[in-house]
């Protein structure tokens, strides 16, 4: 396969470290001897034409910063025919060999739509929620868990001075891998996750059990998609919190957590991923994600393995989490 010119797009929600991977593309990409344009506002963009050449100086100073350069979008529209044609034609007239798309699993599913039409794509694992397939860890994860456990570490604080409980509420869409680290690593009594349903009861014996034994608070960690987000469970006690022991008080961190200044460990993720996605564009090989396994090393699956399926979580570290808080 012969490339002279390249694409990348981030697409989908935005992520701390997306900008690590854009420049690590281009950079390398140029050391591969390529052109490398990005497209503003991921697959509507794409569709769209809204596209600019990037040079080593147009990446540079960015690896520090939160978000994406290229700025994104959620675009539903890629699901038709229609559409994944129109971004075919611009690909084709725009001189395009390949794409890199930096994104999580809306996003790779596109990339696999476009994969099967013959084009060369290549998808690099990016999604503070931590749950697409063929990646042990994914771009932002790390920066949106740490933002998670200060403002726990906050609150716990706050909480403990007024004797309260404290019912944090953390991104993760319909998955609970950002609750369940950010629960266990923030010390809660109970962690609430969508791939489990809640037993009402026993959440109500965790933060009776935790005023028995004289703590100064009790915390809650629920993710978004739990079936009793942090605004229900707080209605449903209302009426009873003279039974828990603690007034209960409740925060959303909401796109706080997609904020801040990527990590290290996210920079430095960013960076390898976004490199091995050239590496593996000039070796020819294309149609896979890259991703990072559980060996610490830059791990390929194929698009279509990826497309429509979510990593599982370890519901032995929900155990876990139910044994360290008693």
């Amino acid at each position: 396969m012969k490339i002279s010119r390249i694409g990348v797009i981030t697409s989908g929600g935005d992520a701390p470290g997306m900008n690590a991977a854009i420049r690590a593309v281009v950079r390398t990409g140029i050391e591969n001897g390529w052109e490398t344009v990005g497209f503003v506002g991921g697959y509507r963009g794409l569709t769209h034409g809204e596209l600019h050449p990037l040079k080593r100086r147009d990446v540079g100073g960015i690896i520090n910063r939160a978000g994406t350069v290229l700025r994104s979008s959620r675009f539903p529209e890629f699901q038709e025919d229609e559409t994944q044609e129109r971004a075919l034609a611009t690909l084709e007239r725009e001189q395009i060999d390949a794409l890199v798309v930096i994104g999580g699993n809306g996003s790779q599913m596109a990339s696999y739509a476009i994969a099967r039409r013959g084009f060369p794509v290549v998808g690099v694992a990016s999604t503070i929620d931590n749950d697409l397939h063929g990646s042990e860890t994914t771009i932002g994860f790390d920066t949106a868990l740490n933002i998670a456990l200060e403002s726990i570490d906050r609150l716990r604080a706050t909480a403990s001075s007024h004797r309260r409980g404290m019912v944090v509420e953390v991104m993760g869409r319909d998955t609970g891998h950002l609750a369940l680290m950010a629960g266990i690593a923030g010390g809660a009594e109970s962690v609430l996750i969508p791939e489990r349903e809640t037993e009402i009861e026993a959440v109500a014996q965790d933060i009776r059990s935790a005023y028995e034994r004289g703590k100064p608070h009790a915390l809650i960690v629920v993710a978004e998609g739990a079936n009793y987000n942090a605004g229900k469970l707080v209605r449903h006690f209302r009426q009873h919190e003279k039974k828990l022991g603690f007034k209960l008080r409740t925060t959303v961190l909401g796109h706080v957590q997609r904020g801040g200044e990527p990590t290290y460990f996210d920079r430095m993720l960013g960076t390898r991923l976004g490199a091995a996605a050239t590496d593996a564009l000039a070796r020819g090989e294309h149609g896979v994600l890259i991703g990072i396994s559980g060996c610490d090393e830059p791990a390929v699956t194929p698009l279509e393995e990826v497309a429509g399926r979510k990593k599982e979580l370890d519901t032995g570290l929900l155990r876990l989490a139910g044994v360290l808080a008693k």
